[in-house]
C-alpha cells in the first residue's frame, strides 16, 4: 500500500506540472491569435484597393493576359497545400491533408496529372513517409508568415504556371488552407488561384469612369496579376496562421481541462490509499494491544 501511496503521489506530481505546461501553451496560443488577426486586418485595405485596380484594368480594356487565360483543356493541375509546422493543434494539419487528398483523388479521376507543392512540416512528413513526390516545400513559418514567403511561394507557382505543359507547366493552380472564421470554427477549403477569373464591372444607368492607362493596359497587367496572385497567397497564409492557432489553443485547452479531472481523480485515490493505510496501522495496533492484554491474562 505504501508504494502504490507513493506511486499515486508522483503520478499526481507529473499530472500537475504537464498541466502547467499546456496552460502556458494555451495564454500563449491565444495572444498571438490576436496578433495574427491584427497583421490579417491590416492586409484589407491594401487587398480591396488591389483587387479594384485589377478588375478595372481587366474590366475596361480587351487585353488577354496569360494568367487569365483558361486553357481549352486541363491536363495537368497543381495544388498548394498549406499544413503546419508543429503539433499539438489538434486535427488542424489533419484535416488539410485529408482536404487534399480528395482533391487529388478528384483530379486524377478526371484524367488530370497533379503536382504538389508543401508548406509546413507536418505535410511535408505526411508525404515524405509515403513516399509521395513533392514539386517543392517551404517551412519555418507557419504560424507567422512574413510577405517574403508568400513572395517565393507564388514566384514559383507563377513560374510553373507560364511554362508549356511539354515543359513540365501546369494549367491551373489550386490551393488547400484553413479558413478562420472564428475561435470555435475553422474551415478546410479549397481555391483555385490560377487563372484568375475576374468578374466583370455590372451594367449600371450611372456613367462610367473613364480609364486610361499608362504605359497601356497591357504592361499594368503585367505589373498587377502578379501583385494580385501574391496578395492572394499571403491571405491564405494569413488565414492558416490564425487558424493553426486557434486549433492549438482548443487542444491545449482541452489537454489543461483533462489534466484537472486527472488530478481531482488522483487526489481522491491518494486519499482512499492514505486513509487505507491509516486504517491498516490502526488494526494492527489494536490487534496487538489486543494480544498483549491476552498474554498478561
Amino acid at each position: 500500500m505504501a508504494a502504490s501511496l507513493r506511486e499515486l503521489r508522483e503520478r499526481n506530481r507529473s499530472v500537475r506540472a504537464t498541466q502547467k505546461i499546456t496552460r502556458a501553451m494555451e495564454l500563449i496560443a491565444a495572444s498571438r491569435i490576436t496578433k495574427a488577426q491584427a497583421a490579417a486586418m491590416a492586409t484589407l485595405p491594401y487587398t480591396r484597393e488591389l483587387n479594384r485596380a485589377v478588375a478595372a484594368v481587366a474590366s475596361y480594356s480587351d487585353i488577354s493576359h496569360p494568367l487569365t487565360t483558361e486553357s481549352h483543356e486541363i491536363r495537368r493541375s497543381a495544388i498548394l497545400v498549406i499544413t503546419a509546422d508543429r503539433g499539438l493543434a489538434g486535427a488542424y494539419s489533419t484535416n488539410v491533408i485529408k482536404m487534399a487528398e480528395r482533391l487529388t483523388q478528384s483530379l486524377h479521376t478526371e484524367g488530370r496529372d497533379v503536382v504538389t507543392y508543401m508548406t509546413g512540416r507536418k505535410g511535408i512528413a505526411y508525404f515524405q513517409y509515403r513516399n509521395r513526390p513533392l514539386a517543392k516545400t517551404w517551412a519555418g513559418f507557419s504560424d507567422k508568415p512574413t510577405y517574403a514567403d508568400s513572395d517565393a511561394i507564388a514566384n514559383e507557382l507563377i513560374a510553373r504556371f507560364l511554362l508549356d505543359y511539354d515543359a513540365g507547366g501546369v494549367d491551373e493552380i489550386q490551393v488547400v488552407y484553413t479558413r478562420f472564421t472564428s475561435m470555435l470554427v475553422q474551415e478546410p477549403r479549397v481555391r483555385r488561384i490560377l487563372p484568375l477569373h475576374v468578374v466583370q464591372a455590372a451594367a449600371s444607368h450611372e456613367a462610367m469612369p473613364l480609364y486610361v492607362f499608362e504605359p497601356d493596359a497591357e504592361t499594368v497587367l503585367d505589373a498587377l496579376l502578379p501583385l494580385y496572385v501574391r496578395n492572394r497567397i499571403h491571405f491564405y497564409l494569413m488565414q492558416a496562421a490564425a487558424s493553426e492557432l486557434a486549433s492549438k489553443q482548443k487542444a491545449m485547452k482541452s489537454a489543461t481541462d483533462n489534466a484537472q479531472q486527472l488530478i481531482e481523480t488522483l487526489t481522491r485515490q491518494t486519499n482512499q490509499a492514505r486513509q487505507a493505510k491509516i486504517t491498516q496501522e490502526i488494526t494492527e495496533i489494536v490487534g496487538g494491544a489486543s494480544a498483549l492484554a491476552e498474554d498478561e491474562e
